[in-house]
């Protein structure tokens, strides 16, 4: 029996629908517009698509998008002057610097110097202590969305076996600790974990984000399990590029309950969690509760 396809892109489209009921509520009952403030150091071309898709999703939703391209040689003290202004500013809710930045510039000074409650990445030391030890924090998108499409498919996450398969502080190590939050029995594992796929086979919930294409196999997924694929991997295929996940999808699918395509999967949720994020953001800031199902 072929798996269920969880499918991202339509999940990505409610989580936005939600976000942008919930920014009008916020606009008619308490004069409030979110903002969500995008840097951009350089010009790579994979950044610039990206924040363009973040202003346009940002905008569609009723929020303020405030977008900052500075040029490749902007010094650090410049950016950091920025983020520094954007703290201070009250219009602005949520600070996003597109990663990678130039090889100068200090990737981890710039991203500690943003205010932690506007840190909509969830990358600032804070946030990751505070989600470490089980405390309100903003979460990382990624790993949020991971988390809204796992919440959705299964009654309780409460017992499940959860391997995730990479250990990276972006993805790997935030989703371990939502998936402990939400009471699951968590293993981390990676490229280097002996007899990686015995391990996942014991897996009710197998989450692939050790980038490395198709790496996961159909041998390594527990039948019935829930196969959700981070990786986003371009290779050359019979003469064209493909975009593939982390996971071998057919071998996969002939064998798990549910799984996550890619392209179509986790990729869009990531954006929508960002909105959801800059919302969660601004009720924070202002004494308001929390909005509903788009939190961890």
């Amino acid at each position: 029996m072929a798996a269920e396809i969880i499918d991202g892109k339509a999940f990505a489209a409610k989580v936005r629908e939600k976000v942008a009921t919930q920014v009008a509520r916020l606009k008619a009952d308490h004069g409030l517009v979110p903002g969500l403030a995008v840097v951009l150091v350089g010009e790579d071309p994979a950044s610039q698509v990206y924040v363009r898709s973040k202003g346009k999703q940002t905008v569609e939703c009723g929020m303020n998008s405030y977008e900052h391209k500075l040029e490749a040689t902007t010094s650090e003290a410049d950016l950091l002057a920025l983020i520094a202004r954007l703290n201070a500013d009250a219009a602005v809710h949520g600070i996003l610097v597109q990663l990678p930045l130039p090889g100068h510039i200090n990737e981890d000074l710039v991203i500690n110097t943003i205010d932690p409650a506007k840190d909509v990445d969830g990358f600032h030391i804070s946030n990751v202590g505070l989600l470490g030890t089980g405390q309100k924090s903003m979460v990382p998108c990624t790993p949020l969305g991971c988390l809204m499409m796992l919440r959705a498919h299964h009654a309780s996450l409460s017992g499940l076996n959860a391997v995730v398969v990479g250990r990276s502080n972006i993805v790997g190590k935030p989703m371990a600790n939502l998936l402990l939050k939400d009471s699951c029995t968590v293993t981390i594992a990676h490229s280097r974990t002996k007899d990686l796929a015995a391990l996942c086979r014991g897996a009710d919930i197998l989450v692939a984000a050790v980038g490395r294409p198709e790496m996961i196999t159909g041998d390594y997924v527990k039948p019935g399990a829930t196969v959700i694929d981070v990786g986003i991997n371009r290779i050359e295929r019979d003469g064209k590029t493909k975009l593939v996940g982390d996971v071998d999808f057919a071998s996969a699918a002939a064998v798990a309950g549910a799984i996550t395509p890619v392209p179509g999967g986790v990729g869009p949720m990531t954006i929508a969690c960002l909105l959801a994020n800059t919302l969660t953001a601004t009720c924070r800031a202002n004494g308001l509760a929390e909005p509903e199902g788009l939190t961890a």
